[in-house]
């Protein structure tokens, strides 16, 4: 296996004009609800990523016809049943977005598959989903523990059930209302906090009723797509890192393009305002049922906050560059409520606390959450375990640190940013990368 490791140093400033790449949520969502339209879909945008590149892959086995044409994704859809029968297991790599919204999709199809992953995906929790789809008739397990690979049987008969998630989790809420496609009757999802509605956007982009009052959705069984225009934002998950180097740069002065805005995805936004830091929504628009906007962001000073829990959903991805923002404010940082973090590709909570420490930052760890109290960041040698975003976020950290910051394991930063080293450039960083071979 291909290792790859940095050595990162801030040189400058962040300043100018940049774009991150392709919402990565947006695209995978496109892929899958475009496969399974009626007729041609055009997606621009589509994030190039090794996660969304193996929810194509899968769908590419299954009979769906996917060509990239300029800078289109050109897919030609089989419709509602029109999926085939993969030849072998799907392999969808680090990618548990991949594998949870797969999971209701195929839980109604008249074939038998097998859902499988790399190491760190076969270890994430996915009970989430198949207790709630066999609840609707599916015929889906997993190992001992819940985890994957998952064997989803053909042929089941599924039911439309009315389901009030425990846990807030957009991907447990799109994997009941992709089933919900192929059930009986009406699936209701309640949701116990702010969930990512895009599933609910695409689908009625693509000819599908689903209702939404207050946390609940609503979708009937039975509905067909129609293929046709898809434009996907730059991802806000990715701006972030912009946002954050900005935030934490005294003198940055940067605008970051056509970044979704949903928001359900903006908590990353409203807790850096919160601590302080000049940001500014520009020329606000809507591209494909998704509010897109400028993002300019200045430097200044930051203070350390109470996070308000009810942000936790809609920031969840974007706290490991987040806790880099807290150790470059004044004060001390607080957060609970956000257990979650320790399954993500990563114990995040444990992995952030870890490389922080070893930059000279005071950081108490919870089983929920952490405090960070900002202070002089040094360098030092941090692991990333393999977690892109915390690969990202110790990279945008070297900006402040008093010298290089080694950061091992940054492979499957290609997951969700590729070509983030060109784009760290812009942003005031010097990237050095070395690659190797791990065991």
């Amino acid at each position: 296996m291909s290792r790859v490791d940095w050595d990162v140093r801030g040189v400058a400033s962040p300043a100018g004009v940049v774009r991150v790449p392709g919402d990565k949520s947006i695209s995978h969502r496109a892929v899958m609800l475009a496969a399974i339209a009626e007729g041609r879909s055009d997606i621009s945008g589509f994030l190039e990523g090794e996660d969304c590149l193996a929810t194509m892959r899968a769908f590419q086995a299954m009979g769906v016809s996917i060509a990239r044409r300029g800078d289109q994704l050109v897919v030609d859809g089989v419709g509602r049943d029109g999926l085939q029968p993969p030849a072998e297991p799907l392999d969808l790599g680090n990618s548990g977005t991949s594998m949870r919204l797969l999971a209701g999709l195929l839980a109604g199809q008249a074939f038998d598959v097998t859902l499988t992953g790399d190491d760190s995906l076969r270890r994430r929790p996915m009970k989430r989903v198949i207790d709630p789809l066999r609840l609707m008739g599916a015929a889906i397990a997993g190992d001992d523990q819940g985890r994957a690979p998952l064997r989803i049987g053909g042929g089941a008969r599924l039911a439309g059930i009315h389901y009030d998630m425990p846990v807030a989790s957009a991907q447990v809420a799109s994997c009941l209302l992709l089933a919900g496609l192929y059930a009986s009757g009406e699936t209701v999802v309640t949701e116990p906090g702010v969930c990512r509605d895009h599933t609910e956007r695409m689908l009625q982009a693509l000819g599908a009723a689903v209702t939404r009052t207050g946390n609940v959705v609503r979708l009937a069984g039975g509905q067909s797509l129609q293929g046709g225009a898809i434009e996907v934002p730059a991802d806000i998950s990715s701006a972030a890192f912009a946002l954050v180097a900005g935030a934490i740069s005294p003198d940055a002065d940067l605008v970051i393009e056509a970044v979704g805005i949903n928001p359900t995805r903006t908590g990353v936004m409203q807790i850096l305002r919160s601590m302080g830091a000049a940001i500014e929504c520009r020329n606000e628009r809507m591209c494909g049922g998704e509010p897109v906007a400028d993002l300019h962001v200045r430097g200044g000073a930051l203070s350390g906050i109470d996070i308000d829990p009810e942000l936790v959903p809609l920031a969840i991805d974007e706290f490991p560059v987040l806790f880099v923002a807290a150790a470059c404010a004044a004060g001390t940082t607080r957060l609970r409520g956000a257990a979650e973090l320790r399954v993500k590709e990563s114990d995040r909570l444990a992995v952030m606390a870890a490389g922080l420490r070893a930059m000279g930052v005071a950081v108490t760890e919870f089983e929920d959450g952490i405090d960070i109290t900002g202070g002089p960041l040094t360098g030092a040698r941090v692991d990333s375990h393999g977690d892109h975003r915390v690969a990202m976020a110790f990279a945008i950290a070297a900006l402040r640190a008093d010298g290089p910051v080694v950061i091992d394991d940054c492979a499957n930063v290609a997951t969700s940013f590729p070509g983030f080293e060109t784009v760290a450039g812009q942003l005031g960083l010097e990237v050095a990368v070395r690659t190797g071979t791990s065991a």
